[in-house]
């Protein structure tokens, strides 16, 4: 039976790269590419919307406020959703590689799939230092206090629509992928990982780009662990 698949992007002043990401989605996996414009001033929105990619505005920033959008826009819509991917607007991942993303969905041996770049083959320098340590502290966290034994936080990543909306997630910023992964081990979801490849984005990055970021990304990230202990 087929399965309809949904893809959600957060996009914040992408303008470089989301064009990019929609078109190099496989299509014929994909019923609908939605991008949330997250509070650009640059043409993100339009060039997105040229790309063929359904496009709504969410003014206030944040990551997790960006994927809430979509995730509001799917309740409204008319047409069942089975799977729901996310992945980032900067080409950091390879959109090619959904196919591989969702087959342990297909298959009913997943209900959530992370894309792990620690498994993967990273391009020299796409991830920061302060990222890789940020993820190997964070997993092990999560592996201690939840249990569960993930590699990476990886934004690529596909779910069962029906178990995205049972996570009730409520992060909306920073915390978005990891509270998903935390709420996963809590209700005793089928995870898993799948390597993934990763590369230099295109433009720079709004969290590890700077060191402002970075420090609310990982204190984000570490409280939303010990939040739901």
């Amino acid at each position: 039976m087929n399965k309809i698949v949904r893809v959600i992007i957060p996009a914040f002043n992408e303008e470089n790269g989301v064009g990019q990401v929609v078109n190099e989605i496989p299509k014929q996996l994909v019923t609908e590419v939605i991008v949330v414009n997250n509070n650009s001033n640059d043409k993100t929105s339009e060039v997105a919307q040229a790309a063929g990619a359904t496009v709504l505005d969410e003014p206030k920033a944040g990551y997790g406020r960006a994927c809430l959008k979509g995730m509001d826009y799917l309740k409204k819509i008319d047409g069942k959703t089975d799977i729901v991917v996310f992945l980032d607007a900067d080409h950091s991942d390879y959109p090619e590689e959904m196919a591989m993303l969702i087959q342990p969905i297909l298959d009913d041996r997943a209900d959530l799939v992370i894309g792990s770049r620690a498994l993967g083959n990273k391009e020299r320098g796409s991830m920061t230092p302060q990222q890789i340590f940020g993820n190997w502290l964070a997993t092990r966290l999560l592996k201690l206090f939840y249990n569960v034994t993930f590699t990476d936080l990886g934004p690529f990543r596909a779910i069962r629509y029906d178990k995205l909306l049972a996570l009730n997630m409520q992060d909306k910023t920073y915390g978005w992928t990891v509270e998903m992964q935390v709420k996963a081990a809590k209700q005793k979801m089928r995870c898993t990982e799948l390597p993934v490849r990763y590369r230099k984005r295109i433009g720079y990055s709004k969290v590890s780009g700077t060191v402002k970021g970075t420090v609310l990304a990982g204190y984000k990230i570490i409280t939303t662990i010990f939040k739901y202990i």
